[in-house]
């Protein structure tokens, strides 16, 4: 019994570890087209991610549809990182870190599938800025979910004197 409720416990912290992470890593998207577009030379699109997140909070339906588009495209892969994680009791707060770049990307690419073949140097820099709020969000994650990682109970080591 003390064994399903700390795996339960694991899956109810692993869930609302993801759903603060993905929250997160959107405000990260947001911050770093705000912070790339007062550089010189940069995409004129960059501008309009700054503008974007003042629509969704005042579209409060425009902001839930994108969060809940974050939450299906990478979904599936976080859901395979995590429980790789669980299962091994990886604790690392730096492979959780690569684990939500990964999955930032792979959704990414699933919006964008033409993304790898399209050699613009903007689609890169996006790939680079969506990895690199995936980064972000793996440490939010790490912080909520990730330190604790591991459906095996922790073996508290008795005390001999």
């Amino acid at each position: 019994m003390a064994t399903a409720k700390h795996v339960l416990k694991r899956l109810l912290m692993m869930f609302a570890g993801y759903l603060v992470a993905v929250l997160v890593g959107l405000i990260a998207v947001v911050a770093i087209y705000a912070a790339l577009s007062s550089l010189p030379n940069a995409p004129e699109y960059f501008s309009f991610f700054v503008v974007t997140p003042i629509a969704a909070l005042v579209v409060p339906p425009l902001g839930m549809f994108i969060y809940f588009l974050t939450i299906v495209v990478t979904g599936m892969q976080t859901l395979i990182f995590a429980l790789i994680a669980e299962f091994f009791s990886l604790r690392n707060f730096l492979m959780h870190m690569v684990f939500g770049a990964a999955a930032a990307a792979c959704g990414f690419f699933l919006i964008w599938s033409s993304s790898a073949e399209d050699l613009d140097p903007a689609r890169w820099a996006d790939i680079g800025i969506i990895a690199a709020a995936g980064l972000v969000a793996g440490l939010v994650y790490w912080l909520i979910a990730g330190r604790d990682a591991g459906f095996r109970r922790p073996v508290v080591a008795a005390l001999t004197y």
